[in-house]
């Protein structure tokens, strides 16, 4: 836990000042059976009706002095948590954004999602707990035995005796547990991954009608998960009863003892009541502490899974070298797999790119079109070979220099949560509105932007869903647009436009003045027939290379592309 120690140091006062203050709330409880035995023996077996008031009126200043002294307690060690589980959250969240994406998907988007909200805060929680009762719950336990030393020695041994056995009862449940716990919590984190992974593919789901046996995948899961919990939930249920057991036989012991004692003259009542609240007190506590460790048993494992993102380091090391001036885009054999498949997605994959030309990628579905693209700004870097810009191996650059020239519009038009103009920054922070209105219009989006009311000032919901899959389309090439990059790539980022809509795209593109080379990945041939260059890829080999006509003549597989999409007239099929 060294690399989580860090974000609790700042809160080494709140840390020492909670516990502090709970131990002294704890010595106040220990004082009121103290306080009831004197008003029994003396207030009223004395019939002592002034002392009874002071003795009540110690009380409810004792009663008061143990809530403030708990409110206070308890606000430490909230600022305390909550800073920890603030600092480390925020860092957290910054590590996961500087993974490459082959260390994020070799983790997994749900494992990442879960340490970031569900482990922290239950080790928020067990850092809560920790400083409110780790050290006032053995205060109590150990203090209520003194006491009752104090009260009277011969009953005292039944605590000496009881304790012991309270201890072997509830740790040994804990014993058991424990391992449960992890393993219905390892359960939960299946039910969760597995609904979240339904939520996000439900229309897949439904289109190829599997929902029953996504229903059944899921009740299997619960099933376990129910299974667990009740296993775990057995045992503990044993807690309480064996607990009380326990205690309530001490009790009537010390009562039966107690009132031979007292008809004797021995010991007094007040002093039996004082002892048999002494007993339920250690009980109280002692079930307190014993789920206190279950929780910071949870609070060590989410600790230690936390821990592990951010020792997780990426395997994608930043470069020192500018971005050159030259954008000449060479691939040298470059082969690429991706973690954990089994065969490689790009295999000897070898051309050049001139500055200002455009590139079109075509293939048929997994022939490597987004694998080869992604090379590009470094999101996954080639397994063989060597991608160059301008001679330099991109590997030698500065993430941040190559990615502020390259703006990639993927594949899934993603939009945030904001306004139009909001989302527009993404693509450059100080872009001003007549930048984002020239992107807007390049990218044939002004038109529908002028007509909102609030134009750039126009709310956009999450992921862009109160716009269309063609205005979301247009939008995220606009904000890669407003970046002026000196590479451009279009991820199938004009799918859902109409062919008029795709062809002024294009046009505009072609006429941008800063001349940005540009790849575009398409199904269409229509997309990609005036590009400068062709790439044809077919499972992961680069089956053909030219312009239009050249591959026509000489690519088997282009001229089934095209003959399959365009019309012996020429028109699209």
């Amino acid at each position: 836990m060294k690399r989580l120690t860090p974000y609790i140091k700042p809160y080494r006062k709140e840390c020492v000042i909670a516990p502090l203050l709970k131990c002294m709330e704890a010595l106040v409880d220990l004082f009121v059976p103290l306080c009831m035995a004197n008003l029994v023996d003396i207030g009223i077996h004395q019939n002592n009706e002034p002392y009874i008031f002071r003795i009540g009126a110690i009380l409810f200043g004792l009663a008061l002095l143990g809530l403030l002294l708990s409110v206070i307690a308890q606000w430490f060690a909230a600022r305390a948590a909550t800073g920890f589980a603030a600092g480390l959250r925020r860092d957290t969240f910054a590590h996961i954004q500087s993974l490459s994406f082959s260390s994020a998907d070799r983790i997994g988007t749900d494992t990442l999602v879960t340490r970031l909200t569900a482990d922290i805060n239950q080790t928020q929680t067990g850092i809560n707990m920790g400083l409110r009762l780790l050290l006032r719950s053995p205060f109590i336990v150990f203090g209520a035995m003194i006491m009752a030393f104090r009260v009277d020695v011969p009953s005292a041994w039944i605590f000496a005796i009881t304790i012991p056995l309270l201890a072997v009862v509830v740790y040994g449940i804990m014993w058991i547990t424990i391992p449960l716990y992890k393993k219905v919590q390892n359960h939960l984190d299946q039910v969760v991954s597995g609904t979240r992974e339904n939520l996000t593919g439900v229309r897949v789901i439904r289109a190829f009608r599997l929902q029953q046996k996504e229903i059944q995948s899921f009740e299997e899961r619960t099933s376990l998960l129910t299974e667990a919990s009740e296993k775990v939930g057995r045992f503990s249920a044993l807690t309480n009863p064996l607990t009380y057991v326990i205690i309530n036989l001490a009790t009537a012991y010390l009562l039966y003892k107690g009132a031979i004692r007292v008809n004797i003259g021995s010991l007094t009542q007040g002093q039996v009541i004082a002892l048999v609240n002494y007993m339920a007190q250690i009980l109280v506590e002692l079930i307190k502490l014993a789920n206190l460790i279950v929780t910071l048993t949870k609070a060590a494992a989410s600790a230690s899974r936390v821990e592990g993102i951010l020792l997780t380091e990426s395997d994608m090391a930043d470069g020192k070298d500018d971005f050159p001036a030259d954008t000449t885009i060479r691939f040298d054999h470059v082969s690429f797999t991706y973690h954990g498949a089994s065969e490689p997605s790009l295999k000897d994959i070898s051309f050049t790119a001139q500055p200002g030309e455009t590139i079109g990628i075509i293939g048929g579905t997994g022939s490597g079109k987004t694998s080869l693209v992604s090379l590009l700004p470094r999101f996954y870097d080639a397994t063989e070979g060597s991608v160059t810009i301008g001679g330099k191996d991109i590997r030698t650059l500065r993430l941040s220099d190559l990615r502020a020239k390259a703006a990639c519009v993927l594949q899934k038009a993603l939009l945030f949560r904001g306004t139009i103009r909001d989302n527009m920054h993404f693509g450059s922070p100080s872009a001003a509105d007549d930048d984002i209105w020239q992107a807007l219009t390049d990218a044939q989006a002004a038109d529908f932007v002028k007509d909102k009311p609030d134009q750039l000032d126009a709310p956009v919901e999450q992921g862009g869903r109160n716009l269309s899959g063609g205005q979301r389309q247009r939008l995220t090439i606009a904000r890669a647009l407003v970046r002026k990059p000196s590479i451009l790539i279009l991820d199938d980022s004009a799918s859902a436009l109409d062919f008029a809509t795709d062809a002024r795209l294009r046009h505009a593109i072609r006429e941008l003045p800063y001349h940005p080379t540009t790849f575009i990945v398409s199904q269409r041939v229509s997309s990609i027939m005036y590009a400068d260059q062709i790439l044809v890829l077919d499972d992961g080999i680069l089956a053909g290379q030219g312009t239009h006509e050249q591959l026509l003549k000489d690519c088997p597989i282009y001229r089934e592309i095209y003959d399959s999409q365009i019309r012996k007239g020429g028109e699209e099929a």
